[in-house]
């Protein structure tokens, strides 16, 4: 019994998942993955991670990627879904279409494709909220709105 707990701990208690596609690997194919990936290689077929793919900037990945967050340095030629978001650093070629909630791109990365983000989310504003010019938000007081709207209709006599 005592021996069963010593084996959990060594078995990777509390250790994060983390697979490794090096330079000079070709695959094609469907790979499904656990935990954070960082693919180096070539890639072609389709990709599908719970957690966190990495694509270094040597990579060329050909096909559909699904997966919880994507980071690409490489080339990307296909349809990318991420759960939490999509991010391109430099100096990434992204060839395709984009499906994420949160999308990020550094100057230098070239991106071609259509990016979906999702619903735009809802902006409620009372009645009596304003956006300036400037892009402040101000609240009026109904004697200022009712001034405000008898001057639209009336217009001042001197």
């Amino acid at each position: 019994m005592w021996g069963e707990k010593e084996k959990k701990k060594e078995l990777g208690f509390g250790q994060e998942f983390y697979t490794f596609l090096g330079k000079g690997v070709d695959f094609k194919g469907k790979a499904q993955f656990e935990g954070t990936v960082r693919v180096d290689g070539n890639f072609e077929g389709e990709i599908t991670i719970d957690d966190t793919l990495i694509i270094g900037e040597s990579a060329v990945i050909k096909g559909t990627i699904t997966g919880g967050t994507i980071v690409n340095s490489g080339r990307i030629e296909g349809v990318i879904t991420a759960k939490s978001k999509i991010q391109l650093l430099k100096p990434a070629v992204l060839i395709g279409d984009v499906h994420t909630p949160i999308f990020a791109m550094e100057e230098g990365v070239y991106f071609q494709g259509e990016c979906d983000m999702g619903s735009a989310p809802k902006l409620e504003a009372p009645m009596d909220h304003k956006i300036l010019s400037n892009g402040q938000g101000k609240t009026i007081p109904k004697v200022e709105q009712k001034l405000e709207k008898k001057l639209e209709t009336e217009p001042l006599s001197r």
